[in-house]
């Protein structure tokens, strides 16, 4: 009996203190947000398209001229570029319409959402399928001293702050 007692004392002194770090010390829930205003904290997490697709032209414009691109690989640079644009009709997946999702029971609701789950995995499969066949084209056409470029640069998260990850791991 005293060890179940002590395992419920502990348990609720957990919860309380869970409780009490997502409220903050003003109740709110929001202290990393304290003091923006509203027009800040709702652009948060959200990526400018326009200055996503600059910073992917600049990249795609180095490594074009760190490879050194011939004019004989210049079709199959514009299919791997092209590849790796977002796709305009693909905005990500979709939500449900809550007014329908609300006439549904929730096995139905559950299914529906599995549906739309598989549709959107299908389309991101199919886009990384285009992206892998031009990349291994356009590699297929570089010299060996390109394709060492190559393998160096399109590297995943060269360009996305590996140093600062690295410094992380060593600190």
């Amino acid at each position: 009996m005293k060890t179940s007692l002590k395992l419920s004392l502990v348990a609720a002194l957990v919860a309380l203190a869970g409780i009490s770090y997502a409220k903050g010390p003003m109740g709110d829930g929001c202290d990393g947000m304290r003091g923006m205003q509203p027009q800040q904290h709702s652009r948060m997490g959200k990526m400018d398209p326009a200055r996503m697709q600059a910073r992917m032209d600049q990249r795609n414009a180095a490594l074009k001229t760190q490879l050194k691109i011939t004019p004989q690989q210049e079709a199959l640079w514009n299919a791997f570029t092209a590849s790796h644009q977002p796709q305009a009709g693909a905005p990500g997946m979709q939500r449900p319409d809550p007014a329908e999702m609300a006439k549904l029971s929730t096995p139905e609701r559950l299914d529906r959402m599995q549906q739309l789950r598989a549709q959107h995995m299908g389309e991101m499969s199919a886009a990384m399928e285009k992206r892998t066949a031009a990349t291994k084209a356009l590699y297929a056409a570089l010299t060996p001293e390109q394709q060492k470029i190559f393998d160096t640069a399109a590297m995943p998260g060269q360009h996305r702050g590996q140093g600062h990850r690295q410094g992380m791991r060593q600190g």
